[in-house]
């Protein structure tokens, strides 16, 4: 399919299952919710290295926290119910109960319980204490500047993670315009995240390496330098590609999130945009398979 110019290759991005939970951190201002956030995301990527793959859903207004406080919405997705945990644990402890004014609650319910303040409390080193609140417990850990507000238990969700396109054009100029237009504008939609540096990722990897202790390895099917030595899936004149990759809570997260930031690029009027298309493995990795031009139409 050819629209606007610019090639939408037949092909798919290949999804695969993974668990998640979404936190929801408050603060005096949203300054520091953000801050706090920000920290909790950090070196979370790619489940590759990192253990968890988080990033910040969205900005909230004192209207939509519980505590009517500014605060900020992250998501958070591991492979293992038991990384999940592990990592929002030591996170919501190094990252947010450090930060001045913080609070932390639950942004989503779940059979599988989560320890955040049942874990926390015992900073408090005999001086915390709990209230009830319709039916959840919260922890009040004595902290240098008041209170650190921690709900007892986050929740595990089903989740999707994987989800990608690439965008191939003729130079890094003109590639990294376009991929910062579609994060903008894929960074609207709720009930995803795109974990990479500011949504985007230059390299894309395969399954795999010629060394054995690595688990993968660059995707060179689509890196422009190696032209003449492997059979590249890149047209002559292609001279970068930038990969957007995004984790949602469903499929159908996904897909709109594909949607809206390829119909950016085509819409753009960019001229250095060649081609779009998507990193798989023949859908030998994961479940879950988003085709290109449906996604398009």
């Amino acid at each position: 399919m050819i629209k606007n110019k610019i090639t939408i290759e037949d092909t798919f991005a290949e999804a695969f299952p993974m668990k998640a939970s979404r936190l929801i951190i408050t603060a005096h201002n949203s300054s520091w919710a953000i801050k706090a956030a920000e920290s909790f995301t950090g070196f979370a990527t790619s489940v590759i290295a990192c253990g968890c793959e988080a990033g910040i859903e969205k900005i909230l207004s004192f209207r939509e926290t519980p505590d009517g406080r500014p605060g900020v919405s992250i998501l958070v997705f591991s492979m293992s119910s038991k990384e999940l945990a592990k990592q929002i644990l030591n996170r919501a402890g190094q990252c947010v109960m450090t930060s001045p004014t913080s609070s932390l609650f639950s942004g989503n319910d779940g059979d599988i319980k989560i320890e955040l303040g049942k874990s926390l409390r015992y900073f408090g080193d005999g001086y915390q204490i709990s209230k009830i609140v319709n039916g959840k417990r919260f922890w009040r850990i004595p902290v240098m500047d008041g209170e650190f507000l921690c709900e007892e238990f986050a929740y595990q969700q089903p989740a999707i993670g994987g989800g990608n396109f690439l965008i191939i054009g003729k130079n890094i100029d003109g590639v990294l315009k376009a991929a910062e237009n579609a994060v903008n504008q894929i960074k609207k939609i709720k009930n995803i995240i795109l974990p990479f540096p500011g949504g985007i990722v230059r390299s894309g990897s395969k399954v795999g390496s010629k060394y054995k202790s690595l688990i993968a390895s660059t995707n060179f099917d689509y890196c422009p330098t190696l032209r003449g030595m492997v059979k590249v899936k890149i047209s002559e004149n292609a001279g970068c590609v930038l990969e957007i990759v995004i984790d949602g809570l469903e499929k159908k997260d996904i897909e709109k999130a594909m949607k809206v930031g390829i119909n950016t690029i085509l819409h753009s009027g960019n001229k250095d945009i060649l081609a779009i298309s998507a990193g798989n493995y023949g859908g030998k990795l994961g479940p879950y398979l988003f085709n290109l031009l449906k996604i398009v139409k």
